[in-house]
């Protein structure tokens, strides 16, 4: 059985338990094992109301979307001060149904308010001002942004998928955008307790290119790599096997994988959950770490000596710069690949008013 005919089956599977709608109803059969239920949902959702507007956008209908929700929500058996359960609806500016992404992203559908009581759509395209607590089915993310007066670059949308969520919502919308990956937390760990594989890997790398540093096109000398490249295959695997039978979701060897890419592409911020935020300020300044480019890996730049009377702004600046530098001199047989255990893939931050507008990637 190939790769491609594999794929073909999960992917064929996957379809027919989303269209009959059996996954639906085995989770609302058992939504204490198929749902994870934390406290600091609501908490998260109400500081964020805070200081901004909060919407729910799901493909999913009203029906399943309640159950769901009002599942997450209850905490009236943990709650000991006799205060009645806040509605799930409440911590919602907007909330939007039947989205169906990623065309939600384009032209999307007919924008209808729901009956919460019946479940049912009402009659009739939905023209009015923005309710509180209403539900409405279907509509498009430009009318997401009429409704709660924004523009692209206001709004951080987070998501788990990276296709339907993150880079539609990024190339049609200009939106912020937020990756959750529940598989980083186990990434993470791996990347910690096999560090020695990974230092292993960068080491043989260096190696490599320093039997080609002294030679140009005029050289008759052929380095034997024979034994490197053996042992780079060895420790690739190893590392490989480290993260289970199916591999690392971002990693090939020291390469990225493809969702990684896209990840690195598209997603300003991306962590194992979005309760993350609890531990920020809204006000934070979200900062990628600064990479170098092959060609920029390239050109020697020395620390500069600021002298005694700098301020200790100059004077992180030039530890810095000379850390860039000694980075810089070390030989590389590949472009740099970009690791960040802070989660940033761009500099983001959560102010309430932003400005300028992103250019749109062509279509891949």
């Amino acid at each position: 059985m190939s790769f491609r005919s594999m794929f073909q089956d999960v992917r064929e599977a996957m379809d027919q338990v989303h269209l009959s709608g059996c996954l639906k109803e085995k989770t609302l059969e058992n939504l204490e094992k198929y749902v994870v239920k934390d406290p600091r949902v609501p908490l998260l959702l109400s500081r964020m109301r805070e200081v901004g507007k909060v919407f729910l956008a799901t493909n999913s209908d009203y029906n399943y979307t309640d159950a769901i929700m009002s599942y997450l929500f209850d905490f009236s058996d943990e709650d000991k001060t006799g205060t009645p359960p806040r509605p799930w609806r409440s911590y919602f500016d907007l909330i939007v149904v039947d989205t169906r992404k990623p065309l939600f992203f384009a032209e999307g559908t007919v924008l209808r308010q729901v009956n919460t009581d019946t479940g049912k759509l009402r009659i009739g395209t939905y023209t009015g001002p923005l309710q509180h607590c209403a539900v409405y089915s279907g509509g498009s993310s430009d009318l997401v942004c009429d409704l709660l007066g924004v523009k692209g670059k206001d709004i951080l949308y987070m998501g788990d998928h990276i296709f339907g969520d993150i880079l539609k919502s990024k190339k049609r919308q200009g939106w912020r955008t937020f990756l959750v990956v529940p598989e980083l937390a186990r990434e993470l760990q791996v990347w910690t307790e096999k560090t020695e594989l990974f230092e292993e890997l960068r080491s043989l790398d260096l190696f490599l290119a320093e039997l080609y540093q002294h030679l140009d096109s005029g050289s008759s000398e052929r380095p034997d790599i024979s034994s490197i490249k053996r042992r780079i295959q060895k420790v690739t695997h190893e590392m490989d096997m480290c993260y289970g039978k199916m591999g690392s979701l971002f990693r090939c060897g020291s390469r990225q994988t493809l969702f990684a890419s896209q990840l690195m592409r598209y997603a300003d911020l991306y962590a194992a959950s979005f309760l993350n935020f609890l531990y920020y300020p809204f006000s934070y300044l979200f900062r990628a770490p600064s990479v170098l480019m092959a060609h920029e890996s390239t050109v020697e730049h020395g620390p500069v000596d600021v002298g005694e009377g700098s301020t200790a702004l100059e004077q992180h600046s030039q530890q810095v710069g000379a850390e860039l530098w000694h980075r810089s001199r070390a030989p590389s047989t590949h472009s740099p690949v970009l690791t960040e255990p802070l989660c940033l893939s761009q500099d983001l931050g959560l102010p309430q008013d932003s400005s300028g507008e992103e250019e749109e990637d062509g279509e891949a």
